[in-house]
């Protein structure tokens, strides 16, 4: 997942040429590719005996044609002399261009089934009066889909001014919780944290079943947002069988737990901390705990991104970690996607032209089967995770599906 809220990781390139494409279209719509009339040439057509009457001829119907207005922070104002890309808005640029391609390849594999879309392009700039005005927008207002804004701030902005939308308003990159935003027709693609809290307490309680998890805090507020649903989670999971212990860990001294460990049973512990150092010096603790105790550790999301965190630790810590957005460079599909992005737009896709392409394939069908109200029971299994989505009075649509990944052979493999 990506445990920044407000902003989004770096993706490697300069491409300063596809700005300038993306900058020469994003004014104005973006076709997709549709169905030609083609008139037969003279002398081609089909001769009718003199006596029979000519039989009318019935057009069919147009093709159905869905708009699909996509608001990314592409900031075009940064390519003017005077105004150059900051490193900042450089790294949104560069996901946002990603994003587009990997969603448009998808639509393109669907136009090719005889589908039909209009994507139009707005540059948000990652700044929320822009977003208020996209709001005001007419072209996006009429859309039959709504992509982006990508940031929460920008979200709320965007939907403070367009409230009675009647078309899903897609969260496409962001975790951040819909309850910030409090919008009803708000789709949020990736699973927020306590959704990953939730993951791994079913987890621990079907598969492991332990008497007692352990929590191992550093004491910063934030880890509430994943300990107070785990706690909600495990409790409602187990009927309150599996009884949660508390620890501040202080200096990584955790021996005052010993008393309560098992010798043969594993010993679950939950560290939601993402804090360097205290990562550092407490899994360093539990691992002086290995040789006499089966340790097996749960993890906060972000520990996939830490270069820090050390396999080998990981491994001997029976390191378990959630994730809603890891791909499998090795997946037949993911090879077949990689294959056609690189034929056609000629470079490397990154981890937002995947997630592009699958948020773009899953609503390329639902706006060809043309029910975007309810979105029970229409489940995706896509590139980088799968789709499936639970309504939540008053905040909208959420994708809830978590996969739970342990470190074997030294990197993480998907368990559940």
């Amino acid at each position: 997942m990506i445990s920044a809220q407000n902003r989004l990781l770096r993706l490697s390139g300069n491409r300063w040429l596809m700005f300038l494409f993306i900058g020469l279209i994003a004014a104005a719509c973006s076709p997709k590719l549709q169905p030609v009339a083609v008139q037969p040439k003279k002398g081609e057509e089909k001769k009718i005996p003199f006596k029979t009457p000519p039989k009318s001829i019935v057009q069919p119907n147009a093709p159905k044609v869905s708009t699909i207005a996509m608001l990314l922070p592409f900031g075009l104002d940064h390519l003017r002399a005077g105004s150059p890309y900051t490193a900042t808005t450089l790294k949104e640029a560069d996901i946002s261009l990603d994003y587009y391609r990997g969603f448009k390849l998808a639509l393109d594999s669907l136009t090719g089934q005889g589908y039909n879309f209009k994507l139009q392009l707005f540059d948000s700039k990652g700044e929320k009066a822009q977003a208020h005005s996209l709001a005001l927008n007419p072209a996006v207002r009429s859309s039959d889909l709504i992509v982006g804004p990508v940031f929460p701030e920008d979200v709320k902005a965007f939907t403070g001014a367009f409230p009675s939308a009647r078309q899903p308003i897609v969260s496409p990159l962001s975790p951040a919780s819909p309850a910030t935003i409090k919008s009803p027709v708000l789709v949020t693609m990736l699973p927020p944290l306590e959704y990953h809290a939730w993951g791994a307490a079913a987890y621990i309680a079907d598969k492991i079943n332990p008497k007692k998890v352990f929590v191992l805090k550093s004491g910063y507020s934030e880890e509430n947002d994943y300990l107070i649903p785990f706690k909600k989670a495990i409790d409602s999971l187990s009927k309150k069988h599996i009884q949660v212990v508390y620890l501040t860990v202080i200096h990584g001294q955790v021996s005052s737990l010993i008393p309560q460990l098992s010798s043969t049973g594993r010993n679950v512990f939950i560290i939601p901390a993402t804090n360097q150092h205290f990562l550092t010096v407490t899994l360093r603790g539990l691992d002086s705990l290995t040789n006499s105790y089966p340790v097996t550790v749960f993890g906060h999301p972000s520990w996939a991104n830490f270069s820090f965190l050390k396999a080998d630790l990981l491994q001997r810590l029976d390191t378990h970690i959630t994730a809603a957005d890891r791909i499998n460079y090795k997946d037949a599909n993911t090879v077949a996607f990689m294959k056609s992005y690189r034929a056609q737009y000629h470079i490397e896709p990154g981890e937002y032209a995947v997630k592009g392409f699958d948020e773009g394939l899953y609503w390329g069908q639902q706006l060809a089967n043309g029910d975007l109200k309810n979105l029970s029971g229409k489940d995706y299994e896509g590139l980088h995770n799968n789709f499936h989505f639970q309504k939540k009075a008053g905040l909208g649509w959420i994708n809830t599906h978590i996969n739970i990944y342990k470190y074997t052979n030294f990197e993480l493999k998907k368990v559940e």
